[in-house]
C-alpha cells in the first residue's frame, strides 16, 4: 500500500484547537457512520469516522489508520446537511468500543 499523504494534514487538524462537531448517517444496507469533523473552509473535514456495517463489523479510521482493506477516512467535504448532528459523549463512546 502506498503512503497516504493525507496524514500529515488530518493530523494538523486533529491536533489543532478547532471546535469538533459529531454526526451519524445511516446506509441503506443498514449500516451506521459516525464521524468528528472540523471546520476549514466553511466546510466540515472528518478527522475521525467509525464504519459499523450492517452484520456489526466495526471499522474505524483517523490520521494513525487511514485506511485499510476494508475502507478509509472520507478525503472529501462532509455534506453535513444529510448527516444528524449527534452529542461527543455519543461519538466517543462508540468510537472507544469500536477500538
Amino acid at each position: 500500500m502506498l503512503p497516504d499523504l493525507r496524514e500529515p494534514v488530518i493530523r494538523q487538524l486533529a491536533e489543532s484547537d478547532l471546535a469538533r462537531h459529531h454526526w451519524r448517517a445511516d446506509d441503506e444496507d443498514g449500516g451506521v457512520w459516525l464521524f468528528e469533523s472540523v471546520e476549514g473552509d466553511g466546510e466540515h473535514w472528518a478527522i475521525r469516522q467509525v464504519e459499523i456495517g450492517a452484520d456489526r463489523s466495526v471499522h474505524r479510521y483517523w490520521w494513525r489508520h487511514l485506511q485499510d482493506e476494508h475502507g478509509f477516512l472520507t478525503d472529501q467535504a462532509l455534506e453535513i446537511w444529510e448527516l444528524t448532528e449527534i452529542s461527543r459523549e455519543a461519538f466517543e463512546s462508540v468510537w472507544e468500543l469500536a477500538g
